[in-house]
């Protein structure tokens, strides 16, 4: 008979973690919370318990016994065979196995190394028929992100929109339905607990995202849970309107919610006299952009679409697209081309505006009818991102909101030279995927590099006994730019001539490789 062993098994993340922090009670008692506040002690992710449904998953596996857990360290204490301890690395959420028998554990190099196995194992991989949502994702590259298990599971998404009509009765929903995929909603146009009414644009919406018909449509984040909100009257157009999304997206950061897609913009009224004009889109003077503002500090992800108006006499961007932290999100055709009717930017503050691109131009949505159909608008452009932005972020959960939007932007196709209309142009999550998977499990060294940020110079600091390294700079696209020998009697490089921006510096050196980032002025 096999030996029985202990060990700990660690669990990758914790997904009810948002919404436990934004109910301290829940985790901690009132005394607790008032030592906290006492020492200026933030809440944290070892706070969180660890995942219910994990600890059941480990403790239904055959062959395993739980006899601990621990919410500081994520891990329970398990006992059963090396085999079949073993075998819980082939489950989603566990992160690494530590055996109290040492001889049994893997080396730290090779334990360093196992999430990178992992992420590109395609035993695991997930590979949908998107039908004719192929080239809505694929243009993003979104698709990346779904063949290395990333598909929005344990992610939180709200939509505020204008109603979820059918969501409850069409096949394209029977999926997230079955799943329990949808936490819930509201309706507070008509204060009423019943959000699958009004209009069917929000229904679409959603389609874009969570929508499965096997094999002629996925959505863009077909795993992530939802909750649906209805701020928006389509028979009218008025300012409460604003103070509605507001309440809602107050009320998504009090469920704990990470992404907030919001198709909806407003520069004029059914009342004239409460319309804005250009100068308002400056991010700062409109309720709802201000509401939008907020949101973003209080750690949620809100991508807004850019607006519809770029052939008419209005033609700029819309609130809350202009506010600075929303990720707004213009429309592009099946080839890239932008969308004539996309809004143009920059706000009144002269900043870039929108943010990004995504199709929006016949892209493929779930109609009024219940059908897959090709449909126009920024509307749909901004959820089609929404969906791939969380599953970027399920894959690199200790990123923060600002940090995520950055590196967005940042791969974006035009992002040294946007326009007026693309913004920053089209996203490729592929590129960013690839990067913050080197930095995220390749060690980064703390201090190798110096000044930095620098203009001119770069100076090194070599480990001991090392006297040669091999340096390879890539940009935030993962393309390599320069590579060189460098050594310890001369451990300087010019970087005069790169361009302004972020890079990632490879060092190899005996068998070790190091990463780390440089801001070039």
């Amino acid at each position: 008979m096999a030996q029985v062993e202990d060990a700990w098994v660690f669990f990758k993340d914790k997904p009810s973690q948002t919404s436990f922090i934004a109910t301290p009670l829940t985790m901690l008692s009132q005394r607790a919370l008032e030592r906290r506040m006492r020492y200026s002690i933030a809440l944290d992710f070892k706070d969180v318990p660890a995942e219910a449904t994990y600890i059941s998953q480990i403790k239904n596996t055959t062959g395993i016994t739980v006899k601990a857990k621990s919410k500081w360290l994520n891990a329970l204490h398990i006992q059963g065979t090396q085999i079949d301890i073993n075998k819980l690395l082939n489950i989603h959420f566990v992160s690494k196995i530590e055996f109290a028998n040492k001889s049994l554990n893997a080396s730290s190099k090779n334990r360093k190394q196992e999430k990178v196995v992992k992420k590109s194992n395609k035993l695991y991989a997930i590979n949908f028929n998107y039908g004719n949502a192929t080239n809505q994702i694929q243009m993003l590259k979104g698709n990346v992100l779904h063949e290395n298990n990333f598909t929005g599971q344990g992610m939180q998404i709200a939509i505020i929109d204008a109603g979820f009509p059918n969501v409850d009765k069409f096949a394209a929903f029977k999926r997230i339905r079955d799943n329990n995929q949808i936490l819930g909603g509201y309706d507070f146009v008509n204060r009423s607990e019943n959000f699958y009414t009004g209009s069917s644009h929000g229904m679409s919406v959603l389609s874009t995202i969570a929508g499965y018909v096997d094999n002629q449509f996925v959505g863009t984040a077909p795993d992530a849970k939802f909750y649906l909100f209805i701020s928006e009257d389509d028979s009218k157009e008025t300012p409460l309107e604003e103070s509605l999304w507001v309440e809602a997206a107050e009320k998504a950061d009090s469920l704990g919610v990470d992404v907030i897609n919001s198709s909806l913009g407003y520069t004029t009224f059914d009342n004239s006299n409460y319309n804005y004009v250009y100068s308002d889109m400056d991010g700062k003077t409109t309720f709802i952009s201000r509401g939008a503002e907020i949101a973003f500090s209080r750690g949620m992800i809100v991508l807004n679409s850019a607006g519809n108006e770029g052939n008419v006499s209005w033609r700029y961007i819309s609130a809350p697209a202009d506010a600075v932290s929303v990720l707004s999100i213009g429309a592009v055709n099946a080839t890239g081309v932008i969308a004539s009717f996309s809004s143009y930017g920059p706000t009144a503050d002269n900043r870039i505006k929108p943010d990004v691109c995504a199709q929006g131009a016949a892209v493929y949505i779930v109609n009024s009818s219940g059908n897959v159909a090709a449909a126009n608008g920024t509307s749909f452009s901004s959820p089609v991102l929404t969906g791939v932005v969380a599953c970027l972020w399920q894959a690199f959960p200790d990123k923060t909101n600002a940090e995520i939007i950055q590196i967005v932007k940042e791969s974006a196709h035009l992002y040294t030279n946007p326009t007026a209309q693309e913004g920053y142009g089209i996203p490729n999550f592929e590129a960013v995927f690839n990067l913050l998977s080197l930095e995220e499990t390749e060690e980064i060294l703390e201090v190798v590099a110096y000044p930095n940020p620098s203009a001119n110079v770069l100076k090194f600091k070599f480990p001991n006994q090392v006297t040669e390294m091999e340096l390879t700079v890539f940009d935030v696209l993962g393309k390599r730019m320069h590579s060189e020998k460098i050594n310890k009697l001369n451990p300087t490089i010019n970087i005069s001539n790169f361009a302004q921006g972020l890079y990632f510096m490879q060092l190899k050196y005996d068998a070790e490789i190091k990463t780390f980032k440089i801001l070039k002025n």
